[in-house]
């Protein structure tokens, strides 16, 4: 029996209603919205929180502020392909258990490029957890004295990597915001309680199995890639879960089954534009990003270096880049012909970030 081939529209519909960027789905909170993706990739921090409210109706800073810093049910650290991510406070200490080593071990030749051995990195984690205990959250800068002072390296690199390491394994992680600058606490004073969460192998079929709720349909190399697990743990992972196969133009792919219906809701309001800032996990989601965005366009959101630039999305598909000038979002449609049909959305999407933005 061949899987049924979805038409790209489909799948656009699939991919976006699953991560709350199109077919008018919109989570109710940040916790809700940051659980169903698993992790908003959140490098640059305010592209970060604009991940979240894209993918929110009526969210403001000030609640994704709380979220983070009062109620501690959001927490940022390393995770997913080694890169900064928000998560919520229940998956962090799992997800770092699975991730943490991977990418410990991916980061030892760099270390040794830097002269960080073992030992250096064990005696820079004590100064960490010293310094986070006498004097509370410390940003970077104040990290990196406690460095100098203790004559471990303080220049270039090494602080970033030395701090990172103590994330990754699970001893520090990202605390409350401080005149602009982030800081770092110790992660069993800043959230002492934890539910117990899957472990092992069970640890990445329950990730696979979130990453498809939120982004299929999808193949276990796209999980691979998203994930930065090793394509041979996605696998074995695929095959733990109750699948829908389906095709992807010349890829076969999967939905997870209770999905299924969704191949035949109705379509939402379009067009649903959303405002996706830079680095959005929706372009990054999978090995390629050709559904999302037309392959003639794509130097024009992927110019190189890495660098992901913010799209305007409607239905899915990316039909232009934004940039947040004089307190609203001026947008460069790839096809001028498009302005009549985005404009009341872009409007709507401008002033609702520009309601977020302006919360304290």
């Amino acid at each position: 029996m061949h899987s049924p081939l979805l038409d790209d529209d489909l799948v656009r519909s699939l991919r976006a209603r699953g991560q709350g960027l199109g077919a008018g789905v919109r989570f109710r909170t940040a916790d809700e919205a940051v659980e169903r993706v698993v992790g908003i990739q959140a490098q640059d921090a305010r592209a970060g929180a604009l991940g979240v409210r894209v993918r929110t109706g009526g969210l403001a800073a000030a609640d994704l502020r709380r979220a983070l810093e009062a109620d501690r049910t959001l927490v940022r650290s390393w995770l997913l392909r080694g890169t900064l991510h928000t998560v919520t406070t229940a998956d962090l200490r799992w997800l770092l258990a699975l991730l943490g080593p991977q990418f410990l071990r991916l980061s030892a030749r760099r270390h040794r490029e830097l002269g960080l051995d073992e030992e250096l990195c064990d005696r820079a984690e004590t100064v960490i957890a010293d310094t986070l205990a006498a004097h509370g959250p410390s940003t970077r800068a104040e990290l990196t004295q406690r460095f100098a002072a203790a004559g471990l390296p303080a220049d270039g690199q090494a602080p970033f990597h030395l701090i990172r390491r103590a994330a990754l394994r699970g001893r520090i992680c990202f605390g409350p915001e401080r005149d602009g600058d982030a800081t770092f606490v110790l992660l069993s004073d800043w959230l002492p309680d934890a539910p117990d969460g899957p472990d092992g192998e069970a640890a990445v079929t329950a990730l696979a199995r979130r990453y498809l709720r939120a982004h299929g349909p999808a193949a276990p190399e796209d999980f691979a890639g998203w994930s930065g697990l090793p394509a041979t743990a996605a696998r074995r992972a695929w095959r733990s879960l109750d699948l829908l196969p389906v095709r992807v133009r010349d890829q076969d792919c999967a939905l997870p089954a209770d999905r299924a219906d969704e191949l035949d809701a109705a379509p939402g309001p379009a067009p649903d534009v959303r405002l996706l800032p830079m680095y959005d996990n929706y372009l990054v989601a999978h090995r390629s990003s050709a559904l999302a965005v037309p392959a003639e366009d794509e130097k024009r959101v992927r110019p190189g270096g890495g660098q992901i630039r913010a799209a305007v999305l409607a239905d899915g598909l990316a039909r232009g880049t934004w940039a947040w000038r004089r307190e609203r979002a001026e947008a460069t449609l790839f096809d001028p012909a498009d302005a009549a049909g985005l404009a009341e959305g872009i409007a709507a999407e401008s002033a609702a970030v520009a309601r977020f933005l302006a919360t304290p």
